[in-house]
């Protein structure tokens, strides 16, 4: 007797498929129409933003796996037409299903392990019960398979059957728990005790910049807090009743929806284990983004993963994408009868075992024969990996994260230099390192544990039935993967590429520009045009001096040998005071300081200004500065100075700028400096606050306008402008700038005194 072919059994036969822009979804829609001519398919796609879901399908098609099967049907579009429709929508707004449909393939779901608990619930729950119910009332006899994960059997242990999960959660006590987290932990977000922690943090790290800076910082924190909080408790919720995480939970749960329909209906199960790229088709390799040991894999191959906290001997259960869609595409030929519903483990550990050191060490020969280049350092070190057990890797990660926080700390209050700004770029990739390992560790720490092995015995006995030429067509055995061959030759090398051409490409950028300083010498030419103003901050930003600076300068000329001693002995005495003043809130350090003019001629003040102060500016004025003003000047744009510094101390720099705003110091009838400002020094937010005032005065675009700072407490300053500027920036500036990708510049100080400013705001 001749078995009916896969092909034959679903040749006229019309299926939904959801999930399809996914990895899964994808390379089942690939198989399909590659290698099933008579199916015809209705994919569920969601428009995103303005585009459609049949622009995305197309744009799917489009993609170099689906070449061949577009070919041969003439076109994208033809293929459409003749193939595949498309139904708008999606999980959460779920349209009425075709009429003449014969089988559902639902491969939509959240797949991360840690998903938000409202997110797992509603997608992998209440959409598979909206799903389920646009199924009964087309009142079809369909074929519903349910694509799940082999990881519903949770924390048990041992070999696990297909079949159900025994378990007597309440379904709806649960669904309603976690659809219902979000609104209470929001709710709890805006505690006074959640509030005041996150406030006083930001406030410790943003009072220089300002209160709303730190009010915007402590916002940020809160949502912050709810994503992780939002995790934390699905998280906790699943392994309170024998579930690895939220992930695994909710699919669980999904099962118990599906399994009440298969009371009368048509359904199959398949629980595939860790799906990873495929080994034949649609190319060996092939892979969409990364999945469970991508991440692992490439942090092993620089270097980045010391430990990992498995035993030698767990099994880490991969299957490769191709074996799991050949399967469902078998399982979608084969319905059980209604009332009986069919399960299905696609998965290799229990008839092909691959342990955790199998795998380091076919991933550690591949990179030894294949290592990623570490900069000038030469090929990266690979760990050596001992095993030691999830507690020694824990305390060396904890050990790792409390010394990054200590030197953290000093370095975020280390004077600004080169040094420091390099020393925090490398505590910052450090640090991203650490949370790196922290996450994965703390995720993937149940799997690595897990001692499981997934009986796949319905799943080979379908394999078994299919003819030779369909076993050689779909094939699914897993017990054939040569590992390895597949780790080795096909998934190492297709996980890595990626990253090895952005590797290249980076060292292309770095050679082309040898012999420039990392920081770009200049920000690039700014256009021409009218509303376009400039704003430069002066101390640490045009030129390295400091109010302290400029205060001794001043009043030491006009004091004797033994005065001037006593006057720096008095000052040394209050630095440190000021310098803890100044890290509080720059406003009251500038009132500090300015306190010491009390009693000094203004008109005398401004006099020594004229006759010697301009040498002492352009002895510190950084040349690349003053070429970047007159760039703007040239471009017809606006600039201005605004600075804390008192009025006196920019007189000399007066030829450069259409405006500067500073400091005023108040005087009696008499002219002499009470020791107090006329109105409140310009720092921080009221910087952002007279900027736009000025800009609105003035019909100025502060969208196409430029700032110019140095400080962290000119952060508002720079955020108020579209093209900011972090000049040799302190630390927390640095970090800022980084983050946000703005320009950073290195400008030096002239070493010359005997430069002067032109009227055209030029150095000569």
């Amino acid at each position: 007797m001749t078995l009916a072919s896969v092909a034959d059994r679903l040749s006229g036969r019309h299926v939904l498929l959801t999930g399809v822009t996914g990895f899964v979804g994808e390379a089942l829609l690939h198989l399909l129409l590659a290698e099933v001519p008579g199916v015809r398919v209705s994919l569920l796609v969601r428009p995103k933003g303005s585009t459609s879901g049949a622009s995305r399908t197309a744009a799917l098609l489009g993609k170099p796996i689906f070449a061949a099967v577009v070919e041969a049907a003439g076109g994208v579009e033809a293929l459409m037409a003749e193939r595949v429709a498309v139904l708008e929508g999606d999980l959460a707004d779920l349209p009425p299903l075709p009429g003449d449909l014969d089988a559902v393939v639902h491969c939509a779901g959240d797949v991360s392990f840690d998903p938000p608990v409202d997110e797992g619930f509603r997608t992998n729950v209440l959409g598979t019960r909206d799903l389920i119910g646009r199924i009964r009332e087309t009142g079809l006899d369909l074929h519903y398979v349910h694509i799940s994960t082999a990881y519903v059997a949770g924390r048990r242990r041992g070999s696990i059957p297909e079949g159900p999960v025994d378990h007597d959660v309440d379904l709806e006590a649960e669904l309603a728990w976690g659809l219902a987290q979000r609104r209470q932990i929001e709710h709890q977000s805006r505690s006074a005790f959640v509030l005041e922690r996150e406030r006083r943090k930001a406030e410790k790290a943003h009072s220089r910049a300002g209160l709303l800076t730190a009010a915007g910082a402590t916002e940020a924190a809160r949502k912050d807090w709810v994503k992780r909080e939002l995790v934390r408790v699905g998280t906790e919720r699943a392994r309170s009743l024998g579930w690895t995480d939220c992930y695994t939970f909710t699919k669980a749960l999904g099962e118990r929806v599906v399994e009440a329909h298969a009371a009368t209906a048509r359904v199959s199960i398949v629980r595939p284990s860790i799906i990873e790229s495929a080994l034949v088709t649609p190319h060996p390799g092939w892979i969409e983004g990364f999945k469970m040991a991508e991440p692992l894999i490439l942090a092993y191959g620089r270097g980045e993963l010391p430990e990992f906290p498995a035993a030698a001997d767990t099994i880490v259960d991969i299957v490769p994408v191709d074996h799991v869609v050949a399967a469902i595409v078998a399982v979608l030929a084969h319905p059980p009868e209604a009332g009986a519903p069919a399960y299905f483990h696609v998965s290799s550990g229990d008839r092909n075992p691959l342990t955790f050191r199998r795998l380091y060490d076919n991933v550690r020969a591949y990179f030894d024969e294949h290592p990623f280049i570490a900069g000038d350092r030469g090929a990266a070190r690979l760990p050596d990996w001992r095993f030691p057990g999830a507690q020694s890797v824990e305390r060396l990660l904890s050990t790792s994260e409390r010394a990054h926080k200590v030197a953290d700390y000093l370095v975020g209050r280390t004077p600004r230099s080169d040094r420091a700004r390099d020393l925090a770029r490398k505590l910052d990739q450090q640090g991203r390192r650490l949370e790196f390992l922290r996450r994965y560790l703390d995720l993937y720490h149940e799997y690595a544990q897990a001692e499981l092995r997934f009986s796949d015995a319905h799943t080979l006995a379908l394999h078994e039935s299919l003819s030779a030429e369909d076993r050689r067509r779909f094939a699914f055995d897993t017990a054939v993967v040569d590992w390895e061959h597949y780790l080795r030759e096909v998934h190492c090398p297709a996980v890595t590429a990626p990253v090895r051409r952005m590797d290249e490409a980076r060292r292309k950028r770095r050679s082309s520009g040898a012999g420039i300083s990392r920081l770009a010498a200049l920000a690039p030419q700014p256009p021409a045009g009218e509303g376009v103003a400039a704003f430069f901050d002066m101390d640490g930003t045009l030129l390295s001096s400091n109010v302290i600076e400029t205060y001794l300068w001043l009043r030491l000329r006009e004091q004797s040998g033994s005065e001037r001693l006593t006057e720096l002995g008095r000052v040394a005495a209050r630095l440190p005071g000021l310098v803890r003043a100044e890290r509080r809130e720059r406003s009251a350090f500038l009132r500090s300081v300015y306190r010491e003019y009390a009693g000094a001629s203004l008109a005398e003040l401004e006099a020594v200004a004229d006759a010697h102060l301009t040498d002492h500016v352009l002895a510190r004025l950084s040349p690349d500065a003053v070429r970047r003003i007159r760039e703007h000047r040239a471009a017809g744009h606006h600039t201005v100075l605004i600075t804390g510094a008192i009025r006196p101390l920019t007189r000399p720099l007066e030829p450069l700028f259409d405006h500067i705003e500073a400091a005023e110091l108040a005087v009696d009838d008499r002219g002499v400096c009470t020791g107090y400002l006329a109105s409140s020094p310009l720092v921080g937010e009221s910087r952002a606050a007279w900027m736009r005032q000025y800009a609105a005065r003035h019909g100025l675009d502060l969208g196409s306008s430029y700032g110019y700072a140095d400080s962290h407490s000119d952060l508002p300053l720079l955020e108020a402008v579209g093209r900011p500027v972090a000049v040799r920036p302190d630390v927390p500036l640095y970090r800022h700038a980084r983050t946000n990708r703005w320009t950073i510049v290195d400008w030096a100080s002239s070493t010359s005194s005997t430069r002067t400013l032109n009227p055209a705001g030029g150095l000569t």
